[in-house]
């Protein structure tokens, strides 16, 4: 079971055709999981055996925009608006098609976007659009929802011609929306985005008052705890780390309670994972590293053997403006003149500082208040001991 459940936080998607012996660990402890994740965090888990799928519908507690959707080719680029747009309206548009081929998802898509007037138009004839469409649909079958049985989708990308046949798993499809609303249900307009995305996440079992603020003074009610118990649940199974000084005073008092502790313990325990508690927070450590997609430490990229060496700037040094981390970066890569060769140009420095920063905010290893830059307490268990050289120019940091 501890095993099901870092995959599933690891994966919230779990197929069988992506990981079939993780997803048949999953698949024969389908009950306790569902429990489990039920108990602690309100979130629910959908194992379909025969479909070869098991879907957790994780809700965070904050709206975090640190793990964007990727284009599935070299650079990984985040998707900007307009893939978002087009991943959504194919995800509509392929809802009751079992099969089809990629000229007539796009034509779908142009006639859905013609008569919304908010949304721009889809122009198959741009090659530019052709490709972020093609960024959508791999997006999709990466999830499996799309299987292309005749063709490859990126030939769409030299020709709006491009002969691709998918078919579409509409149950799965549907299974993508981690939303506690479903859209048919939303009262707020299309011309109140804000106020439709409040409907989407709003969670009835916690009653008419979710609002942290009133959490934290309304009265103690079997409501008000199961929503502090799964707000502070949700944090510390989805978060690098959980601060006190992030958490409201009724969080804090729930974690720190005679009852708080236990839960967080059994949690811990259920799951494989080590529990650290210290004056100024607490982590779950998974010494595995299952239940994340994402380590740190870890030299897989520039950016993260830079952040490791920012963030022991900012724990020796102590808070920085960014001019002051564009120097150490700049620094770094005249030390290192063999390394990082995609970041010695002009403005390398620059980029490699903000990917660094990028890299440590993810982590809630740092915090940024416009202007100055300060690691967290949890930076303190990254510090660099001590570095070595190598005698020759060819050396990496």
């Amino acid at each position: 079971m501890a095993r099901g459940i870092r995959l599933l936080l690891a994966e919230p998607l779990l197929t069988a055709h992506k990981d079939p012996a993780g997803f048949d660990v999953v698949r024969r402890r389908r009950d306790p999981l569902a429990a489990y994740f039920e108990f602690y965090c309100g979130w629910r888990l959908v194992v379909e055996a025969r479909m070869g799928y098991a879907r957790l519908t994780k809700v965070r507690v904050s709206a975090d925009a640190s793990r964007p959707a990727r284009r599935r080719r070299a650079g990984a680029a985040p998707f900007d608006r307009r893939r978002y747009i087009l991943l959504c309206v194919a995800a509509a548009e392929l809802i009751g098609t079992p099969v089809t081929t990629i000229g007539l998802l796009a034509e779908r898509i142009v006639l859905a976007l013609a008569v919304d007037p908010d949304l721009p138009a889809f122009d198959t004839s741009n090659r530019a659009e052709r490709m972020a469409l093609v960024d959508a649909v791999r997006m999709l079958e990466s999830y499996g929802t799309l299987t292309a049985v005749d063709g490859a989708t990126d030939s769409f990308v030299e020709t709006a011609a491009a002969k691709v046949l998918y078919r579409v798993d509409a149950t799965l499809l549907m299974r993508l929306l981690a939303a506690p609303t479903g859209p048919s249900r939303l009262s707020a307009p299309p011309t109140d985005p804000a106020g439709q995305r409040a409907e989407l996440l709003a969670e009835q079992r916690y009653g008419p008052a979710p609002d942290p603020a009133e959490l934290a003074e309304g009265p103690i009610t079997v409501q008000r705890n199961l929503a502090l118990r799964h707000r502070v649940f949700r944090r510390l199974l989805d978060d690098p780390v959980v601060h006190r000084d992030d958490l409201t005073e009724a969080e804090r008092s729930y974690l720190e309670s005679l009852t708080g502790r236990r839960l967080v313990r059994d949690a811990a325990e259920q799951a494989g994972m080590v529990l650290e508690e210290r004056a100024e927070g607490w982590m779950l450590v998974d010494v595995d590293a299952i239940a994340t997609d994402v380590r740190f430490p870890d030299d897989g990229s520039h950016a993260r053997i830079a952040a490791l060496a920012l963030l022991d700037r900012l724990t020796t040094s102590g808070p920085a403006v960014p001019e002051q981390l564009t120097v150490a970066t700049r620094a770094l890569l005249a030390r290192f003149p063999a390394w990082a060769q995609a970041y010695q140009d002009t403005d390398g420095h620059q980029r490699l500082r903000d990917a660094a920063l990028t890299v440590l905010a993810q982590f809630g290893l740092i915090r940024c208040d416009g202007v100055t830059v300060r690691a967290t307490p949890s930076a303190a268990r990254y510090a660099v001991i001590a570095m070595t050289e190598a005698p020759t120019h060819e050396e990496t940091p």
